[in-house]
């Protein structure tokens, strides 16, 4: 969105657009109502970063649609919750579109991604189960302008993987947590470093898990200072707030 606007009133400056042409074109910046969505093509001016389609229960046909008309705003476009099949008919269907089954997210990326934030943000899982969380909070930081480095399986079940990794814990600016179960991780992360912790509970676990209810009570109940936890299996909204305590 920033480019969009520089190169519209570098193009206003130079003359090669017309006064009325470039109105015509900032009507279409606050959103656009294609029908089946109204796409706030505002937010990456307003957020720093573009919106993000949420794909879960949409079709097919209606993200392709979406994507096609935001790639037209040359706007960096991240899909969240969308399975393999409707993934590959997406990818297929769009020049472009790249698509990643292990955080089921699909990417098109317009133009280089501008770095904003100040530091890094490291992501830490618990185990292997909790990767499509941990990865969909990795793509959507790097989409938002971040250094993001991997810290993954380094659950309570065997805590020396993640005591002999403070100095990488310490080297980020940020930290998000994503652990199922009993979502211990988080609280033993926030007793080692002082970094702000974003906690994600996974729905990963046994039956008194209660499909993550477990490991979100014991995130909120967190005895470590510095802890703030998002809802179940939020990768995407983990992110959200990482990236913008990393631009602070």
């Amino acid at each position: 969105m920033y480019e969009r606007i520089r190169e519209l009133l570098t193009g206003v400056r130079s003359r090669r657009i017309t006064i009325e042409k470039a109105l015509e074109k900032l009507r279409s910046l606050p959103y656009e109502n294609i029908g089946i969505a109204t796409l706030d093509t505002h937010r990456g001016l307003r957020m720093g970063f573009p919106e993000v389609i949420f794909g879960q229960d949409k079709s097919a046909e209606h993200i392709i649609r979406i994507i096609k008309k935001m790639k037209g705003h040359k706007s960096t476009v991240l899909v969240t919750r969308v399975d393999k099949t409707k993934g590959m008919k997406v990818k297929r269907a769009v020049h472009g579109v790249s698509y990643h089954p292990l955080s089921r997210t699909l990417l098109l990326r317009t133009s280089h991604v501008m770095r904003k934030g100040k530091g890094k943000i490291l992501i830490v899982s618990a185990g292997t189960s909790d990767l499509n969380v941990a990865e969909e909070a990795r793509i959507t930081a790097e989409m938002m302008g971040n250094d993001v480095e991997t810290l993954y399986d380094v659950g309570v079940a065997g805590i020396h993987r993640v005591l002999m990794e403070r100095e990488r814990l310490l080297s980020a600016r940020v930290i998000i947590v994503v652990a199922g179960m009993e979502g211990a991780l988080a609280s033993v992360v926030g007793g080692l470093v002082p970094r702000p912790i974003i906690a994600v509970p996974t729905s990963v676990g046994y039956g008194s898990s209660l499909g993550g209810f477990s490991a979100l009570l014991s995130m909120l109940n967190s005895c470590a200072p510095g802890v703030a936890v998002v809802n179940i299996d939020n990768g995407f909204g983990a992110a959200c707030a990482a990236s913008l305590i990393n631009m602070l």
